[in-house]
């Protein structure tokens, strides 16, 4: 009975070369492959043209390379990008890239669905499914990279996790794949320029902390009261914002790099006087800074973009309290690519 290929890029670089040891060969041709896999980016193994034909046939009795497929991609009129993304089991998540006239930012996911239930976000409508690895998540930034350079002729400059789930549930892929995307055998981007943000996991914010890491940590708060914030994300009944608060407090004290808090204003939820009050006084616990982001509706719901005044209200407070802040306008609504939309409602859901 034939055993089930391994998945190539799950091995490591010493993993590679002790393989083709053991084969009879030397161990300088698991460089060379390993270099084709990430650097490369070989969706096959037939793209390994300066590896021996015999080499590239063993490889392809012994392993897979479970590569994405971008199946329907969508250009917004802004030139946001929107990718539906095919992973090797049929399942499909969404990423998108976001340019402005300094950077394009490529926005990724991590999980198919997502394990939260955030009541005004489209992802957490979908069940998670499972976990993205560290190459599909790879794949997406590589994807993306490359409509940057055709589409607006630079490389990506900017990562944000902030697709398809929550990547602090998805902590050792999350942080393999971004260790390989900034590494200079994968793409050998800045750390500094990548932001994971996570809707606020206290224990793990610690062990980001504890493992020194290098990108930057955006939070969703939404509110800085608890009633308030578990009505609008109610798993957070779980992380009240004093364990949110603490975690975060030791964050800044090991590494020294500010909080950016992503926060929507919705209207008579949270754009009364007492919401603003809240949000300044959670600002002065950490060195911190405010995206207040303009809100996609997914529905007719419960959940709709607050009055102008409101988010001027939110302005005029952090700004007198010397608390940085800036409004995020959507982009990619027309192909519901903004904040909050991304839902796999494109002819490429789950198969």
């Amino acid at each position: 009975m034939q055993t089930e290929k391994k998945d190539i890029r799950a091995l490591t670089k010493e993993q590679l070369r002790d393989f083709f040891v053991a084969q009879g060969d030397k161990a300088f041709r698991g460089n060379q492959v390993y270099e084709w896999l990430w650097n490369k980016g070989a969706h096959s193994f037939a793209d390994m043209t300066n590896v021996a034909k015999a080499t590239r046939q063993l490889l392809e009795d012994n392993f897979v390379i479970n590569h994405i497929r971008v199946d329907q991609m969508q250009r917004s009129s802004d030139g946001t990008v929107k990718n539906a993304v095919r992973l090797h089991d049929g399942l499909v998540v969404e990423s998108v890239l976001i340019p402005t006239e300094t950077r394009t930012t490529a926005c990724v996911s991590s999980q198919v669905g997502c394990s939260l239930d955030c009541n005004f976000c489209a992802t957490a409508r979908l069940k998670r499914m499972r976990n993205l690895n560290p190459d599909e998540i790879y794949d997406q930034v590589v994807a993306i990279d490359n409509e940057s350079r055709l589409y607006h002729d630079r490389p990506l400059s900017n990562i944000v996790f902030m697709g398809m789930g929550e990547p602090l549930m998805n902590y050792n892929n999350v942080i393999k794949a971004i260790d390989k995307i900034t590494s200079p055998e994968g793409l050998g981007m800045s750390p500094k320029r990548i932001t994971v943000s996570t809707s606020g996991v206290p224990k793990m914010i610690k062990k980001l902390a504890d493992d020194e890491v290098k990108f930057k940590l955006a939070v969703s708060l939404h509110s800085a009261i608890d009633e308030v914030r578990s009505h609008i994300m109610p798993f957070s009944e779980n992380f009240p914002l004093k364990d949110l608060r603490e975690s975060l407090e030791y964050w800044y004290s090991k590494t020294k790099s500010r909080i950016t808090y992503e926060y929507v204003v919705w209207k008579d939820i949270n754009d009364r006087k007492e919401d603003i009050d809240a949000l300044v006084k959670f600002c002065k616990y950490v060195p911190c800074k405010v995206n207040l982001i303009e809100y996609n509706p997914i529905d007719d719901g419960e959940f709709q973009q607050a009055d102008t005044e409101a988010i001027n209200n939110y302005i005029k407070a952090l700004e007198r309290n010397d608390i940085v802040v800036k409004v995020r306008h959507s982009r990619g609504k027309d192909i519901d690519a903004a904040c909050g939309q991304l839902a796999n409602k494109n002819e490429a859901a789950p198969q």
